[in-house]
């Protein structure tokens, strides 16, 4: 049960597709699954009321390194498919993406 829309961006400014992005809706109905390799950021909107999200990563989590993108990223320009109903007060406060350097980090 349960469907959520992913974005995949490409954040690595040498690239030829730089701050293009994709999304696929990923639900247990259609068992999708979608893998981010370095240099994409990554983030999704919840489609239904009763979601689960598992992630698999490469490295151990460390929270302190986690960035992030404003979801409203003009220069980025996704499509939600829904207008944004709740945001955590991090993603409210997550900088632009002229704002960071290539590795997703405010820029110093």
């Amino acid at each position: 049960m349960g469907a959520i829309w992913d974005v995949i961006v490409d954040i690595r400014e040498a690239s030829g597709t730089f701050a293009h992005w994709f999304a696929v809706e990923l639900s247990a109905e259609n068992r999708r699954a979608v893998y981010v390799p370095g240099g994409f950021a990554h983030g999704f909107q919840t489609l239904t009321d009763d979601v689960e999200v598992m992630y698999q990563m490469s490295t151990k989590y460390a929270p302190h390194s986690a960035g992030g993108i404003r979801f409203d990223d003009p220069q980025l320009a996704v499509r939600w498919p829904l207008p944004p109903q709740r945001l955590s007060d991090r993603d409210l406060v997550l900088p632009m993406l002229r704002e960071l350097d290539v590795i997703g980090f405010p820029r110093a």
